[in-house]
């Protein structure tokens, strides 16, 4: 146990990080499971990672508008594309979109197949490096998650499939780059599941407590135990989903 490693100019950073990360995908991760859609978080988080890949072989600067541009550009055309699949395919919309992941995984591979550093690339990508984000990441990251969240409470019956698909791509390539996919998909799915049973009133507040608590054992537990902190709060989530699942109230299973 590493009590030394407890910098709390690290940990606080990191944490809000995950705050902002669930402020918009818990909702998002609500409406991704009862549209039966569970691996879209994956395929978009990918196709925003394989634009980051492409804007830094061309030379952009990893923190700067270019990279930017080219994530959410790279996310906006995979939702635009799963938008006019769920239209003309709806039978197999969920294997479209695991093609579409495969093709962004591979794609990534395929670029960084002659870079020194690919592992290290793609290794970043999926597991993130959270405890690496800095309070000068935050602004941007809050802002267009505020700005997800706000439209979807007050704009969700209106957006249609469309705005669903473009709203999720923006946040998504936002938290990806602040926390890696797998935690993306993480925050998406497991406070969802782990609250599908729960009253109507009590479902929002249980999953957001859910998520909360995995970022803060998570972070805590890698820093004591020195364990990568993506991972770990991967495995805090599931943990304490089980325990929201197994010891809360039940309702019918509803979507937000």
């Amino acid at each position: 146990m590493n009590l030394a490693s407890l910098e709390l100019s690290i940990l606080i950073p990191a944490f809000l990080a995950g705050l902002l990360v669930l402020a918009s995908h818990v909702p998002l991760g609500m409406q991704v499971l009862a549209r039966g859609i569970v691996f879209i978080d994956l395929a978009i988080a990918q196709i925003a990672g394989l634009g980051v890949i492409g804007a830094d072989l061309m030379g952009f600067d990893s923190q700067g508008f270019g990279v930017q541009l080219s994530a959410v550009s790279a996310a906006l055309v995979g939702a635009l594309w799963l938008t006019y699949s769920e239209k003309r395919w709806p039978e197999v919309q969920e294997a479209l979109i695991g093609v579409l992941f495969v093709l962004a995984a591979t794609g990534s591979i395929i670029l960084l197949a002659h870079n020194p550093h690919g592992g290290e690339h793609l290794k970043d990508m999926l597991v993130g490096q959270i405890l690496w984000v800095t309070y000068q990441q935050l602004p941007l990251a809050g802002l267009v998650s505020l700005a997800v969240t706000l439209l979807w409470f007050t704009l969700r019956q209106r957006l249609g499939g469309a705005g669903f698909y473009i709203l999720f791509a923006f946040a998504v390539t936002a938290s990806v780059q602040l926390v890696g996919i797998y935690l993306v998909f993480t925050s998406l799915i497991v406070p969802a599941m782990a609250t599908r049973h729960y009253t109507e009133k009590q479902r929002l507040r249980f999953a957001y407590l859910n998520g909360i608590a995995a970022y803060a054992l998570g972070l805590l537990a890698s820093a004591l135990w020195d364990l990568p902190a993506g991972a770990v709060i991967v495995w805090a989530m599931v943990a304490v989903g089980l325990a929201v699942y197994g010891f809360g109230p039940r309702g019918k299973p509803r979507a937000v």
